[in-house]
């Protein structure tokens, strides 16, 4: 999400260009987004720094119109009845409509999601047979895993590519010259 700092000098720079006081120099502005996901990232903030960097925490939230599209149209054309139960459930969660455990921890359905006790395992789950399957493309796009960290990025980056058949190939690219009467000869051609 933006930090709210930015629409405010768009706002400034509109009305400056515009040679008008109205609101973003009397520009219609469409914004789209769920603010239930991320905050601003702000290096070294606190908590209350991020909520402090919202759009909701500006002067011009007064002034926005909310719209809500009320059909998840994604989920409507897979006509799955798991994937609605899923957008369901996360939208419970977004409003504050789950229970609340008694650590304080939100509490959830017990069908939310597969516990996988393993990367192995999940590797399996997501992509069983994948030193067979992996020529199929479509297979391929259909499948992906999400990571909270980039060391488990990193490790199931390592570990997908060992099962697929033949030699593991890794191609590296420079964008500096090392040395200088390179650069030279590449730039005469």
């Amino acid at each position: 999400m933006a930090h709210k700092h930015s629409l405010e000098a768009l706002n400034r720079t509109l009305k400056d260009i515009k040679n008008n006081d109205k609101l973003f120099g009397g520009t219609l502005l469409v914004l789209s987004g769920d603010f239930r996901q991320t905050l601003p990232v702000i290096p070294r903030s606190t908590y209350a720094d991020e909520i402090n960097a919202c759009l909701k925490s500006s002067t011009l939230w007064r002034n926005v119109e909310i719209v809500q599209l009320k059909v998840n149209m994604r989920v409507q054309m897979l006509q799955d009845p798991s994937a609605e139960t899923f957008s369901k459930q996360l939208l419970d969660i977004g409003d504050g409509k789950v229970t609340i455990a008694e650590t304080g921890y939100i509490k959830l359905a017990n069908d939310f999601c597969t516990i996988i006790d393993s990367q192995d395992a999940l590797i399996e789950q997501i992509f069983p047979d994948v030193h067979t399957n992996y020529i199929n493309l479509e297979w391929l796009a259909e499948r992906a895993m999400l990571a909270a960290k980039n060391v488990d990025v990193d490790i199931l980056n390592l570990k997908i590519p060992q099962l697929l058949p033949g030699d593991l190939v890794s191609y590296k690219s420079i964008d500096t010259v090392c040395d200088d009467t390179e650069s030279k000869l590449s730039n005469s051609f």
